[in-house]
């Protein structure tokens, strides 16, 4: 049996990489020479022609581990003909291996943006060549103690709880994939607690919160209109962040922004009111970002706290924190949970229940029941 690594063309300029099993070939009974063969799609995607540095740079990431998959499967069938002891497959780098379950989560928008920020911090504490025969007990537990102790986000704070809990379950899940295929001889999860949930909470502002928001100075004008519009909306920072004039529709009946999701990659039509649509400005080319100059970093997550102290906010109010307000002030001002819910872009109702805690009248109500003490202090 031959075993080769194959491309074939596909839409935007790609190539989709597959490893061929060539079996040989035979004469059916229609007496036509049929070929024996077998496919494995590697869900790797190079481009055709790469045009720019960081192109190639990638290119070259995505061959060289197209190759060791290649030379995992060849060694797969050796020992299978000759039945020889496996010591290939623990030589793979388990960085190499954790790149390809993220990439192959690509296509199917299977959790890969939590994938891809996992990687990020596993980067860091997993040396570069470690291979997957060499990891033991000690080394997931090593994991566990970075994240919880030395991790930093993007703006050099410790990690929230959620955040420890979402990157070490990614981690697990690669090296129980890891043994379920026999690259790994021991389960080496088998005495690791992972981290416990935690409930994050949801700060938001309420309207008169908003209301001093925006009456107050900040410093940087593009921040402000852009997270007013997401109070407004419920658009994410990242679909905010990406907003073209494109995408911004301005019909008789009012305006919508009609975009892709970039956590999810669903297509959403969302209808904004006239107030959030005057906030985007004049309409500029159509390619064109609608809030040019708007940054992601710690300057921009300083400007907003600074911007709240100036209107008298104490929360700790981050730019997420405006979707949180928009889910809130919809809710009490009587949208139901399912309107919410989808122009939020949740997938599931649940993830969208969890702001009813915060406005639920009835346990409000409850509150006052009781009547009142003759207290004297």
């Amino acid at each position: 049996m031959k075993i080769n690594l194959k491309s074939k063309k596909i839409k935007n300029g790609k190539l989709s990489l597959f490893i061929e099993f060539y079996k040989g070939h035979h004469i059916d009974k229609n007496g036509v020479n049929k070929y024996d063969r077998e496919f494995e799609y590697l869900k790797l995607y190079p481009l055709e022609n790469p045009s720019t540095s960081e192109e190639r740079r990638k290119n070259k990431e995505i061959y060289k581990l197209a190759d060791k998959i290649l030379a995992i499967r060849q060694a797969e069938f050796y020992q299978g003909k000759f039945k020889l002891k496996n010591d290939k497959k623990g030589q793979i780098t388990f960085m190499d291996y954790y790149e390809k379950l993220k990439e192959d989560r690509f296509e199917t928008k299977a959790n890969y943006g939590n994938w891809d920020a996992a990687l990020k911090h596993i980067e860091k504490y997993c040396p570069p060549h470690k291979q997957l025969k060499d990891i033991d007990t000690d080394f997931v537990k090593g994991f566990k103690r970075y994240l919880n102790t030395k991790a930093k986000t993007k703006s050099g704070t410790p990690l929230s709880q959620n955040s420890k809990y979402t990157y070490f379950n990614k981690f697990k899940a690669a090296l129980r994939e890891a043994y379920t295929e026999n690259y790994l001889e021991e389960n080496v999860l088998r005495s690791v607690k992972g981290f416990e949930q935690g409930e994050s909470t949801r700060e938001y502002l309420t309207y008169s919160e908003l209301q001093a928001m925006s009456q107050a100075e900040c410093k940087y004008p593009v921040l402000k209109n852009a997270f007013i519009f997401s109070c407004l909306t419920g658009l994410r920072w990242s679909d905010i962040d990406k907003l073209r004039w494109s995408e911004v529709r301005d019909e008789d009946t009012g305006s919508r922004i009609i975009f892709r999701q970039k956590k999810t990659d669903g297509l959403e039509y969302l209808y904004v009111s006239e107030q959030s649509r005057n906030l985007l400005g004049k309409r500029a080319n159509e390619s064109d970002r609608v809030f040019r100059g708007l940054k992601y970093g710690a300057v921009y997550n300083t400007e907003i706290l600074r911007w709240c102290m100036k209107a008298g906010i104490t929360k700790h109010i981050t730019f997420h924190s405006a979707r949180h307000t928009n889910a809130v002030l919809l809710l009490e001002n009587g949208a139901d949970i399912y309107t919410v819910s989808k122009r939020l872009g949740h997938k599931e109702i649940r993830t969208t229940e969890i702001y009813t805690k915060i406005i639920d009248t009835k346990m409000k109500e409850a509150a006052n029941l009781i009547p009142e003490l003759n207290l004297d202090f």
